[in-house]
């Protein structure tokens, strides 16, 4: 599902999951399943044939122990709702939020690593991978003094490439900005992997493969709602890179078909009229030259 908590579409997605969900109480469908455009999936089904009861599932990590941050703990069994407009809106929202609360744990865990490292002023937690689309990954580790957070991307054409590196590059310097002085570190690489993951085995080097770095520091997770804030905006940086990219890319390309456009109105004023004059005999008759 999607599901990113700074969605502008979120309401959207609510209506559109709510229409499912009726959906799937017809005699017309059993199973609705649904993808975004970072290749995740969701299936919403009736459990038995039971019109009563719906199902909503979705893939969720298994290496790390999701039940200690649960949030849906107690959800697992959910009361008839009362078709009242804000519990549906409620119940609604929880549900389109299943896969930002799944990708939460890790991050929960390293903010609760970092807290019982900090005494110790030394040390370092275990290196958690999250492989959330082909060959890119997140990578979280905690330290006495921070939590890094790594993300891998593929970028898989060359114009891509391009832009992404000039986005990065320009994403790094911005923090250089006063008014910003207190955002997380960034840092870019290309080809070759940071420090923290450069004996993760598997990891490729190749031009089209790029790492940037986030370096949170306990002002950043330091009360539970400004951890839900940093974790919900750094799970749509991979979204929002490449979503720029591709505005980027058809900016360009429209710029480049209004030049086109411009010289062909140069051109074609630029063409001189031939002035032809009729030439014609004694008698009157058009002479043609052949």
């Amino acid at each position: 599902m999607e599901l990113g908590f700074t969605s502008p579409h979120l309401s959207v997605k609510r209506l559109f999951f709510f229409r499912c969900t009726s959906a799937v109480g017809t005699s017309s469908f059993d199973t609705v399943l649904w993808t975004s455009s970072d290749e995740s999936m969701g299936r919403l089904s009736r459990r038995n044939q039971n019109r009563n009861t719906t199902s909503v599932s979705s893939s969720i990590l298994r290496q790390h122990p999701l039940k200690e941050v649960s949030v849906y703990a107690e959800a697992r069994i959910v009361q008839p709702i009362d078709d009242h407009e804000e519990q549906r809106d409620t119940f609604i929202h929880s549900i389109a939020l299943l896969k930002r609360n799944a990708l939460a744990a890790p991050f929960e865990l390293a903010f609760g690593k970092q807290k019982e490292l900090e005494s110790s002023s030394s040390g370092q937690g275990d290196l958690m991978a999250i492989h959330y689309r082909d060959e890119e990954a997140i990578y979280i580790q905690a330290a006495h003094d921070r939590v890094t957070v790594i993300f891998s991307t593929v970028f898989r054409e060359e114009t891509d490439r391009i832009f992404g590196k000039v986005f990065l590059q320009e994403f790094v310097d911005a923090r250089r900005l006063p008014q910003i002085q207190n955002a997380p570190q960034v840092l870019f690489t290309n080809r070759d992997p940071p420090l923290e993951i450069r004996d993760v085995p598997g990891l490729r080097h190749s031009d089209d493969i790029g790492y940037v770095t986030f370096v949170l520091f306990p002002r950043h997770f330091a009360n539970l709602h400004v951890a839900a804030g940093t974790i919900s905006h750094i799970q749509l940086f991979r979204d929002y890179l490449h979503y720029h990219i591709k505005c980027s890319k058809a900016y360009m390309q429209s710029r480049m078909r209004h030049r086109v456009s411009e010289f062909q109105k140069v051109l074609n004023r630029a063409k001189t009229e031939v002035a032809s004059t009729e030439r014609k005999t004694v008698t009157g008759r058009t002479l043609q030259t052949r």
